[in-house]
């Protein structure tokens, strides 16, 4: 027999160990240990002090004996393990046995699902509503100091989500308004209500979609900047490193972004109405042959300033709930890249979402108001 191959003898209630216990050399000795039947007494001891050499994979098959037989109850150590022996045993005891892996935990039920799902939506709910609060303090002491307000960040808010989306806000408008003049220039001239084409666009677009549209074009254009800009901080460790400063971050980050978007969203919205009229009143003037004097004398008369205050009304809180879930999905990033794409894209879903549910429950409350 070779001195090098792995040996393992008995002598009464010790089992000696000789040889290199390597990976190249333990096919044999593992189908021999596995096979071969240790005395079943109470104690048990392997002498080690015949190991030449040891590697991982020796180790591992050593700890594995130790832990099956005391896994069935008998007491067994080992002895004369020479210094780097007993490194490499301690070194493979640390790790985790893989044989110990959990097993497959049954899938969960529907209404375990339903159950954690609902909790979960309950702690994103209770979490956002807390930033909000925090958010909304921050707001209400900046304004105590106005200097806090950072003017030249609120101004270049006001650019960035209001001047620059000019020209999208206006286009799109301007099509809707194409649009639903177009639909109905059809059944009007059939009953020879054409003039009347001027209260579809102009109710239409003054109530409910210049405000909606104009709110979901800025969730996907500037709620996604937000949260992509705070996320890339978030990556970066610069917001650390605002709070390292004694800054806090909301009053740099949130409200200047929430105040620029809450004076830029009414305003964008009337720009909307202009050119979702603008968009009306030339489908008329092709379709119907409306003179563009009677559209708007026509406008004036059927579309109330209540119906354009509804519409502003909303601005502002769409205004509020896009650049708030923007803000708080982008503080939520942790650790890459991946997670800001992650995020952002939570952000527009979300913010979309939520608006679009607020104007139902306005359009069902001032019809409930009589407005």
């Amino acid at each position: 027999m070779n001195p090098e191959d792995p040996e393992l003898r008995r002598e009464g209630n010790v089992v000696h160990l000789r040889g290199h216990w390597t990976a190249t050399r333990l096919k044999r000795i593992e189908g021999r240990l596995a096979s071969r039947t240790l005395p079943a007494s109470t104690s048990l001891t392997l002498e080690l002090s015949g190991i030449a050499k040891l590697d991982t994979a020796g180790a591992w098959l050593i700890q594995r004996l130790l832990a099956d037989r005391r896994g069935s109850g008998q007491e067994i150590g080992t002895r004369g393990a020479s210094e780097h022996v007993a490194a490499m045993l301690e070194l493979v005891a640390a790790q985790a046995d893989p044989r110990s892996a959990p097993t497959a935990r049954k899938l969960p039920g529907i209404l375990e699902k339903i159950g954690r799902e609902s909790v979960s939506v309950l702690n994103i709910g209770y979490e956002f509503l807390s930033f909000v609060g925090e958010g909304s303090l921050t707001t209400l002491r900046a304004f105590a100091v106005p200097r806090r307000l950072r003017p030249r960040m609120l101004l270049k808010t006001i650019e960035q989500a209001g001047v620059n989306a000019l020209p999208i806000i206006g286009l799109l408008s301007f099509l809707i308004g194409v649009v639903i003049a177009y639909q109905s220039a059809v059944f009007l001239r059939q009953y020879g209500a054409n003039v009347f084409l001027a209260d579809l666009v102009g109710i239409s677009m003054a109530r409910e979609l210049a405000p909606l549209m104009t709110a979901i074009i800025v969730a996907g254009r500037t709620g996604s900047a937000f949260a992509a800009q705070i996320g890339t901080m978030m990556v970066t460790d610069e917001v650390d490193a605002i709070r390292a400063m004694g800054i806090r971050p909301l009053e740099v980050l949130v409200t200047p972004k929430m105040l620029g978007l809450i004076i830029a969203l009414p305003l964008l919205t009337l720009f909307a109405d202009a050119m979702g009229v603008l968009g009306g009143m030339v489908i008329g003037r092709t379709v119907l042959d409306i003179s563009a004097a009677a559209f708007l004398d026509r406008l004036a008369q059927a579309v109330s300033v209540s119906s354009y205050l509804v519409g502003l009304a909303k601005a502002p809180i769409f205004a509020a709930v896009i650049a708030a879930v923007g803000c708080y999905q982008g503080f939520k990033v942790r650790g890459s890249a991946e997670s800001v794409g992650q995020r952002t894209t939570m952000s527009v879903v979300q913010s979309i979402f939520i608006v679009i549910v607020l104007d139902a429950l306005f359009s069902v409350l001032f019809n409930r108001l009589g407005i």
